[in-house]
């Protein structure tokens, strides 16, 4: 009895307290060259990578157009995010946040992996790819070598 009088007190205190608003509109997506219409709204823009800045305190991904031209910027903190920035160069991609006029420019500064969705296939790298025998070694058959063997040797785990 003391429980279920517990539980429906509990109750009556969660039904007054006010709700997360489920019905809030979710952003809109916008293009770069609108976003700096949208000063302090939260969006989504929508972009091609067009340069990637590193620098040793700051990451700036320039949308559309490389720096000074760039119509968008994102502002990325390096060492808590993103593993490989540079290869989102070239690649579409959406950042939600809220749209800040830094030089009057707008930008989005990312606080979360979350606020940022990468599109389409990722591109090829220039690196050349490692390259596999064709055949099995060939064996002179003057030599009394034997053939190489295809049994697994035992070497100690590496944990």
């Amino acid at each position: 009895m003391r429980t279920l009088l517990s539980l429906l007190v509990v109750l009556a205190v969660a039904s007054k307290l006010p709700a997360a608003d489920t019905n809030a509109p979710a952003p809109s997506k916008i293009g770069t060259g609108e976003a700096d219409k949208y000063y302090d709204q939260v969006m989504i823009v929508t972009g091609k990578v067009a340069q990637v800045t590193i620098r040793p305190r700051v990451i700036f991904l320039n949308l559309d157009r490389p720096f000074p031209n760039s119509p968008f910027t994102v502002v990325i903190f390096p060492g808590k995010y993103l593993a490989d920035v540079e290869a989102l160069n070239g690649r579409t991609v959406e950042i939600r946040g809220k749209i800040k006029n830094y030089h009057d420019k707008p930008e989005i500064v990312l606080d979360n992996t979350n606020q940022l969705t990468v599109f389409g296939p990722p591109i090829p790298t220039t690196a050349p790819a490692a390259t596999r025998p064709t055949h099995a070694p060939v064996v002179s058959p003057s030599t009394n070598a034997p053939p190489p063997s295809t049994e697994s040797t035992n070497l100690p785990e590496i944990i």
